[in-house]
């Protein structure tokens, strides 16, 4: 996935990955507190769901979406901060601790993918020259 592939299936790829990153962050999240997983996802994922669309809208994602710092930073510091925002308009907890590590993980997940994907592909192109 090229950072300037805007190509439908890139950017579907891209999308889906995003969220998939999303949903198991709120798994872990939820399995690190011995609630139960599958019952409760969907409450925990879903604001950052939300705000992880909204990241993608509000950045243009679509036209770089598998560059690190042009599309994966904004997007993570969007979904972060408009999913605790969500949260905290739904009655969730938005205690700082979690606001830490939810930070720390959701931008792992969500600047790394692209991170590593830029380091394949750069690796890539020295082997063709």
């Amino acid at each position: 996935m090229s950072t300037a592939d805007g190509s439908a299936r890139a950017v579907t790829g891209a999308a889906l990955l995003d969220a998939a990153f999303v949903v198991v962050f709120a798994a872990i999240g939820r399995a690190s507190h011995a609630e139960d997983v599958l019952g409760g996802l969907a409450v925990t994922a879903w604001p950052f769901l939300v705000a992880l669309a909204a990241g993608w809208a509000v950045t243009l994602a679509w036209r770089a979406p598998a560059a690190p710092l042009r599309t994966g930073l904004p997007v993570w510091a969007l979904t972060v901060v408009g999913g605790m925002l969500l949260r905290a308009a739904s009655g969730q907890g938005v205690q700082v601790a979690f606001v830490i590590v939810a930070s720390l993980v959701v931008g792992l997940f969500l600047i790394g993918w692209r991170a590593v994907a830029l380091l394949v592909r750069r690796a890539r192109s020295r082997r063709r020259v």
